[in-house]
């Protein structure tokens, strides 16, 4: 199998990174670029950025701090919020992100992915889904930061984005996010099985463990912020737990 991503998310508002637990009660948890060095000097294999207030703000997510990060970085980073259009995309990748990832804006026009695939290639494309569990292995799909709620069933969008042209997945688990109970394994092997996509798992992982647990349930790469903001784990510590569970993953840039 190709190697496990590991990757920090560093959720954004008002240039600082917060952290809350199930979207909401947010917390600052430290500047951007500092933690973005950081993490990179750990043997972080990419950095998400996600402005967690751009699409309620009805703008796009800072161009100043996609700035600020891309000069910290030699590590692909994927910028999200607020991307509602083919041009908010291309300000953010020509501002110093690799990848963009797409919500909210997709939930309500599915046809933003094949716009934004078709100008910059399904590599630069991240489809975001922030899934509610419903009961009975189902998810609905939630936008605006997780305030409202879709109709959309998660895993069913997830296989249209594949087909509209979307690079890869950035699947979060609302009910798990900063809860650090665990990635929600069920919503990421019914994900898996309908799509051959790279899966992000997110939400919810308090230690390695987890993320061998995620990955073991089909994911790709595991994203995770608290326990790197907070020092509870370092991504070597990570890397070290995969490796001694078999689990291939990428050396340390040089």
């Amino acid at each position: 199998m190709p190697a496990v991503r590991i990757i920090p998310c560093l959720d954004v508002n008002d240039g600082r990174i917060v952290k809350g637990v199930r979207f909401v009660s947010l917390r600052d948890a430290g500047d951007p670029a500092e933690q973005a060095r950081l993490y990179e000097a750990h043997g972080a294999d990419e950095l998400t950025m996600l402005d967690v207030s751009a699409t309620a703000e009805a703008r796009s997510a800072s161009l100043a701090t996609v700035r600020a990060l891309r000069r910290e970085l030699s590590i692909p980073l994927t910028v999200g919020g607020g991307v509602r259009c083919v041009e908010t995309a291309g300000a953010l990748l020509d501002a110093g992100a690799d990848k963009v990832a797409v919500n909210s804006a997709a939930a309500l026009d599915s046809s933003l992915i094949d716009r934004l695939a078709a100008r910059f290639g399904n590599q630069c494309i991240v489809l975001a889904i922030d899934a509610a569990a419903m009961g009975r292995g189902r998810w609905r799909v939630a936008i605006r930061s997780g305030r409202e709620r879709t109709d959309l069933d998660a895993v069913a969008w997830s296989a249209e984005a594949e087909s509209r042209g979307a690079g890869e997945i950035l699947l979060t688990s609302i009910d798990r996010d900063g809860t650090l109970l665990g990635y929600d394994l069920p919503l990421v092997r019914a994900v898996r099985e309908v799509i051959a996509l790279p899966i992000i798992a997110s939400g919810g992982a308090a230690n390695p463990a987890h993320m061998v647990e995620a990955v073991h349930a089909g994911a790709d790469a595991v994203l995770a912020a608290s326990i790197f903001h907070d020092g509870t784990y370092r991504v070597s510590d990570v890397k070290a737990a995969l490796a001694a569970a078999d689990i291939p993953v990428r050396e340390p840039n040089p």
